[in-house]
Protein backbone atom coordinates (compact mmCIF):
# COMPACT_ATOMS: atom_id res chain seq x y z
CA UNK A 1 0.00 0.00 0.00
CA UNK A 2 1.36 3.39 -0.96
CA UNK A 3 1.34 6.31 1.40
CA UNK A 4 -1.26 8.85 0.46
CA UNK A 5 -1.20 12.48 1.54
CA UNK A 6 -3.61 15.04 0.17
CA UNK A 7 -5.45 18.11 1.38
CA UNK A 8 -9.18 17.92 2.14
CA UNK A 9 -9.81 21.06 0.07
CA UNK A 10 -8.64 19.10 -3.01
CA UNK A 11 -11.24 16.35 -2.52
CA UNK A 12 -14.52 17.02 -4.35
CA UNK A 13 -17.70 17.28 -2.29
CA UNK A 14 -20.99 15.80 -3.41
CA UNK A 15 -24.52 16.55 -2.29
CA UNK A 16 -26.03 13.77 -0.15
CA UNK A 17 -29.12 12.74 -2.14
CA UNK A 18 -31.43 12.07 0.83
CA UNK A 19 -30.00 14.94 2.89
CA UNK A 20 -30.91 18.61 3.10
CA UNK A 21 -28.05 21.11 2.61
CA UNK A 22 -25.56 18.28 3.27
CA UNK A 23 -22.27 17.63 1.47
CA UNK A 24 -19.99 14.58 1.72
CA UNK A 25 -16.32 14.17 0.85
CA UNK A 26 -14.65 10.75 0.71
CA UNK A 27 -11.25 11.74 2.10
CA UNK A 28 -9.86 8.18 2.02
CA UNK A 29 -11.75 5.60 0.00
CA UNK A 30 -11.56 1.86 -0.69
CA UNK A 31 -9.00 2.37 -3.47
CA UNK A 32 -6.64 4.04 -0.99
CA UNK A 33 -7.05 1.98 2.20
CA UNK A 34 -7.94 -1.71 2.57
CA UNK A 35 -10.16 -1.71 5.65
CA UNK A 36 -11.84 1.64 6.32
CA UNK A 37 -13.08 4.76 4.52
CA UNK A 38 -12.79 8.25 6.01
CA UNK A 39 -15.52 10.69 5.07
CA UNK A 40 -16.28 14.30 5.99
CA UNK A 41 -19.83 15.63 6.16
CA UNK A 42 -20.85 19.29 6.25
CA UNK A 43 -24.45 20.20 7.02
CA UNK A 44 -25.42 23.84 6.61
CA UNK A 45 -27.74 25.54 9.13
CA UNK A 46 -31.19 24.04 8.68
CA UNK A 47 -29.67 20.96 7.08
CA UNK A 48 -29.65 17.34 8.07
CA UNK A 49 -30.40 13.79 7.05
CA UNK A 50 -33.65 11.84 7.51
CA UNK A 51 -33.97 8.68 9.56
CA UNK A 52 -32.15 5.84 7.83
CA UNK A 53 -30.18 2.67 8.45
CA UNK A 54 -26.83 1.49 7.10
CA UNK A 55 -25.59 -2.08 6.99
CA UNK A 56 -22.18 -0.93 8.29
CA UNK A 57 -21.23 0.69 11.59
CA UNK A 58 -20.20 4.37 11.85
CA UNK A 59 -17.57 5.97 14.07
CA UNK A 60 -17.84 9.77 14.07
CA UNK A 61 -15.92 12.76 15.42
CA UNK A 62 -17.57 16.20 15.51
CA UNK A 63 -15.28 18.93 14.14
CA UNK A 64 -17.54 21.96 14.59
CA UNK A 65 -21.11 23.13 15.00
CA UNK A 66 -24.00 21.55 16.85
CA UNK A 67 -26.65 19.01 15.92
CA UNK A 68 -29.37 16.80 17.28
CA UNK A 69 -28.77 13.18 16.36
CA UNK A 70 -31.36 10.48 16.73
CA UNK A 71 -29.91 7.03 17.35
CA UNK A 72 -32.53 4.36 17.86
CA UNK A 73 -35.07 5.81 20.31
CA UNK A 74 -32.67 8.41 21.76
CA UNK A 75 -32.14 12.02 20.70
CA UNK A 76 -28.71 13.37 21.59
CA UNK A 77 -27.17 16.85 21.32
CA UNK A 78 -23.62 16.82 19.98
CA UNK A 79 -20.99 19.50 19.39
CA UNK A 80 -17.28 19.99 18.72
CA UNK A 81 -15.11 17.25 20.21
CA UNK A 82 -17.92 14.73 20.73
CA UNK A 83 -17.50 11.18 19.42
CA UNK A 84 -20.42 9.05 18.25
CA UNK A 85 -20.78 5.32 17.56
CA UNK A 86 -23.71 4.11 15.46
CA UNK A 87 -24.02 0.30 15.25
CA UNK A 88 -24.79 -1.36 11.92
CA UNK A 89 -28.51 -1.49 11.23
CA UNK A 90 -29.38 1.16 13.86
CA UNK A 91 -31.86 3.82 12.71
CA UNK A 92 -30.33 7.32 12.92
CA UNK A 93 -30.91 10.91 11.73
CA UNK A 94 -29.26 14.35 11.95
CA UNK A 95 -30.53 17.94 12.27
CA UNK A 96 -28.24 20.95 12.59
CA UNK A 97 -28.75 23.30 15.53
CA UNK A 98 -27.78 26.96 15.57
CA UNK A 99 -26.51 29.18 12.79
CA UNK A 100 -23.20 27.55 11.89
CA UNK A 101 -22.45 24.45 9.79
CA UNK A 102 -22.25 21.09 11.53
CA UNK A 103 -19.11 19.23 10.40
CA UNK A 104 -17.97 15.74 11.31
CA UNK A 105 -15.65 12.95 10.24
CA UNK A 106 -17.14 9.50 9.73
CA UNK A 107 -15.19 6.24 9.52
CA UNK A 108 -16.90 3.20 8.02
CA UNK A 109 -15.68 -0.27 7.04
CA UNK A 110 -14.92 -0.83 3.37
CA UNK A 111 -17.79 -3.27 2.98
CA UNK A 112 -21.01 -3.21 0.98
CA UNK A 113 -23.35 -0.67 2.60
CA UNK A 114 -27.07 -0.95 2.07
CA UNK A 115 -28.79 2.33 3.01
CA UNK A 116 -32.50 2.42 3.73
CA UNK A 117 -34.34 5.72 4.27
CA UNK A 118 -37.12 5.21 6.83
CA UNK A 119 -40.56 6.78 6.89
CA UNK A 120 -41.91 9.31 4.45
Amino acid sequence: MNRIVKHAKDVPAEQVAAGTATLKQVLIGPSEAPNFALRKFVMQPGGGMPAHTNSVEHEQYVLSGRASIGIGDETLSVSEGDVVFIPAGMPHWYKTEGDEPFEFLCVVPNAPDSIQVLGG
